[in-house]
C-alpha cells in the first residue's frame, strides 16, 4: 500500500514536473508571440483597409477599423481584373510547374548523388551557378527562341522556363541530400535484387518525402508570385496571372487605397490557404531536416 502510494506520488511529482516552465521558456514564448504580430501585422492592416470605404480611409487613416463595412473593393478587382480566369491561370501554372520540378529534380538528384555520376560535382557546380544567373540576361533569349517556336504569349512557355528554373534549385538541393544517403540501405536493396527504379521508388522517395514536401509548396509558392518574366512572355489577357492582373489594375486608373488593399488581399488569399493545408508538411520537412 504504501509503495502504490508513493509510485503514485512520484508520478504526480513528475507530472507537474514536467509542466514547470522556466523563466528562459516564457522569454522565448514571449518573444515568439511579438516576432508573430509583428509578422502579422501587415496583413492585418491590409485585411482592415480591404474593407473600408475610401471615405473611412481618408477620415480615420489605414490603422482604425471600418466605420462602414463593405466589399466594394473586392467586387471592382473581381470583376475589372477576370479574377477568375487569372486565378485559374495561376493556379495552373503553379502546381505543374511544382508537379513537374519535383519530379525533375528527383531524378536529377537520384542520378547525381546516389547513381554518382561521374563529374557528378562539377555538374552540381554548373547547377548552382546557373541559379546565380539574374533572371533579366534570361529575358531576350527565351524571348527570341518562343517567338520562334511558336510559344510566346503561352502558358506553356511559362510552365517551361519556372520549371527548369525550380528544378535546378531542387536538384542543387537533394543531390547535397542523397550524396549523404545510407549506403548500407541502397546496398541491402540491391542485394535482395532491387532495380534502380525499385531503389527509388520504394527506397529512397519514402525517406526523403518531407524534404520533397517542402520543395512542392516553396515551388508552387515561389511561381505564384513571380512577376517578371511573366510580365514579359503573356501579353494575352486571357493568360496572364494574378501579379499581372493586380499590375496591369494599377497602371490603367489611379486606384484609391481600399482598392489596392481588397487587390492585394485577394491576390494572396490563395497562397494562405496552400501554405495552410499543406503545412503540416512543411513541418515535417524542416523538422525532418534538422534531426538529420
Amino acid at each position: 500500500m504504501t509503495q502504490t502510494m508513493t509510485a503514485s506520488a512520484a508520478r504526480k511529482a513528475s507530472k507537474k514536473t514536467q509542466h514547470v516552465r522556466s523563466t528562459g521558456d516564457w522569454i522565448t514564448l514571449i518573444v515568439l508571440i511579438a516576432a508573430a504580430l509583428l509578422v502579422l501585422f501587415p496583413l492585418l492592416v491590409l485585411t482592415i483597409n480591404a474593407f473600408k470605404t475610401p471615405v473611412d480611409y481618408n477620415a480615420t487613416g489605414p490603422l482604425s477599423l471600418p466605420k462602414h463595412f463593405t466589399m466594394d473593393g473586392i467586387i471592382s478587382f473581381w470583376t475589372t481584373t477576370k479574377f477568375p480566369l487569372k486565378f485559374w491561370n495561376s493556379l495552373v501554372i503553379s502546381l505543374v510547374v511544382a508537379v513537374a520540378a519535383v519530379v525533375l529534380s528527383v531524378l536529377n538528384s537520384f542520378a547525381l548523388g546516389i547513381g554518382r555520376v561521374k563529374g557528378n560535382t562539377w555538374i552540381v557546380l554548373a547547377i548552382m551557378l546557373a541559379n546565380m544567373m539574374p533572371q533579366e540576361a534570361l529575358l531576350y533569349p527565351l524571348y527570341t527562341m518562343f517567338k520562334q517556336l511558336g510559344l510566346y504569349n503561352t502558358k506553356l512557355a511559362i510552365i517551361i522556363v519556372f520549371t527548369i528554373i525550380q528544378s535546378a534549385y531542387g536538384t542543387y538541393l537533394l543531390s547535397s541530400v542523397y550524396g549523404t544517403f545510407p549506403q548500407a540501405i541502397l546496398e541491402a536493396a540491391a542485394i535482395d535484387g532491387a532495380s534502380r527504379w525499385q531503389v527509388l521508388r520504394k527506397v529512397v522517395l519514402p525517406i526523403s518525402w518531407p524534404t520533397i514536401s517542402v520543395l512542392f509548396v516553396f515551388f508552387f509558392v515561389w511561381t505564384w508570385n513571380e512577376y517578371m518574366i511573366p510580365m514579359a512572355f503573356l501579353m494575352g489577357d486571357d493568360v496572364q496571372t494574378i501579379p499581372l492582373a493586380l499590375a496591369t489594375l494599377q497602371g490603367q486608373r489611379t486606384m484609391d487605397a481600399t482598392t489596392l488593399a481588397s487587390a492585394s488581399l485577394l491576390s494572396i488569399v490563395p497562397t494562405i490557404i496552400f501554405f495552410i493545408i499543406f503545412q503540416r508538411k512543411l513541418s515535417q520537412g524542416i523538422t525532418a531536416g534538422a534531426v538529420k
